[in-house]
């Protein structure tokens, strides 16, 4: 390729990624980060119970969970942009509908729809379509999407908070719409390219065929695992957090103040990974580290409560690598050419568990208090490193 071509090439995938990035950043702080800021305020003026309210993400979760495998092969099929696009307009009706929503039940289908756009629109489908595009040097460009991704709640809970303040929660719905047409439609019409041609199949070995077929269901199986494990410990972190520091002693204000560590961190790590990883060691390392940081974050928290401040760090910086991890890796351990598909598959557990764990937290802190819930948290961080440990195990043999 020419130095010209190149650096064309190298420019549009900075817009891209940029674009991507900006869309990524309004759909998370749109939808699941949404319910933060207006649940209460949506609470108190339908007369709806806090759990009601906040059921709806659960709801969206769910769905989401069990159309991604559809979504991924969309995307492998006819590329990211009409999905990404679909996920624009699916997102602009749900929050319309959210907005007039006066009765439960379409309240409720309004976050139906927000499933189906968090499904079509989040980080599994901008990482399907940078796979899709790219295929194994796409790893830079998911590990700069996720740059973006983290500031999602930074941006968007001011924004929410002062559109809650100047018009109301159905003001800020009817505003969220208005954003997704008006910015991230176009976007994603006019930024993403479409796909190259699928490469031919190539002429497979029979007498391997299946060993190789075995070795790979055993990587997915595993990695399938270790992302489920990963996404049930951030989820039931995110909702339980300021809970669990307050039944070990923290005041609300110290809380909220620690609490704020984790967003740096994961940040923080992110842009580590960018400048010492690249394409420099295999993103199996990147795996095992995010996991042990989770660990040693959440056995430590459980230990003392002189080194809060440093678990929540650990755990940080372990929860926004995962998220680099979760999109390279299987362009490493699969064939790059369904790593769309692949993702659509390896999505469905997480989100399942994502809107299950909450709940999940609740009995637990209502069974045996936070200890309870810590101890099952370090418990299944544990299980994950042994995971990631047999996972190296396949990639090394």
């Amino acid at each position: 390729m020419k130095p010209e071509a190149s650096a064309t090439a190298e420019h549009n995938r900075h817009v891209l990624v940029s674009a991507l990035g900006l869309t990524q950043i309004l759909a998370w702080g749109s939808s699941y980060y949404l319910p933060a800021v207006l649940a209460t305020p949506i609470a108190e003026d339908t007369g709806w119970s806090l759990a009601s309210v906040v059921g709806g993400l659960s709801c969206g979760l769910l769905l989401a969970g069990l159309v991604s495998p559809v979504t991924g092969r969309l995307i492998q099929r006819h590329g990211g942009r009409p999905v990404l696009a679909a996920s624009s307009l699916l997102l602009a009706a749900a929050h319309s509908l959210l907005a007039t929503a006066t009765a439960y039940p379409f309240y409720l289908i309004a976050w139906l729809l927000m499933g189906l756009g968090m499904s079509s629109g989040l980080y599994d489908a901008g990482f399907a379509t940078l796979g899709r595009l790219y295929g194994q040097g796409a790893r830079g460009a998911i590990t700069n999407l996720t740059l973006f991704g983290g500031f999602a709640s930074t941006v968007c809970w001011p924004l929410s908070a002062f559109l809650v303040e100047h018009g109301g929660w159905r003001t800020a719905c009817l505003s969220y719409a208005a954003i997704h047409l008006a910015i991230c439609l176009p976007l994603h019409l006019r930024i993403i390219p479409p796909p190259p041609p699928a490469a031919p199949a190539p002429t497979k070995d029979r007498s391997k065929e299946a060993s190789a077929t075995g070795r790979a269901r055993t990587r997915f199986i595993l990695l399938a695992c270790i992302q489920t494990l990963a996404a049930m410990i951030a989820s039931m972190l995110s909702v339980h957090l300021l809970t669990l520091l307050q039944l070990r002693g923290v005041g609300l204000a110290a809380a909220v103040g620690l609490g704020a560590l984790v967003g740096p961190s994961q940040v923080g790590a992110r842009v580590s990974e960018l400048l010492i990883g690249r394409n420099r060691h295999h993103p199996i390392w990147t795996m095992l580290t995010s996991v042990s940081l989770l660990a040693a974050g959440i056995w430590l928290l459980l230990a003392s409560q002189k080194f809060v401040a440093l678990a929540l760090i650990l755990y940080g910086a372990g929860n926004g690598i995962h998220t680099i991890a979760r999109g390279a890796l299987p362009l490493v351990l699969f064939d790059p050419q369904q790593y769309a598909a692949l993702m659509g598959k390896l999505a469905t557990p997480g989100l399942v568990v994502q809107a299950a764990a909450p709940s999940i937290g609740a009995l637990l802190l209502g069974t045996g208090g936070g200890n309870l819930v810590l101890i099952a948290l370090a418990v299944a961080a544990t299980v994950n490193v042994g995971f990631c440990v047999c996972l190296i195990a396949t990639v090394r043999r």
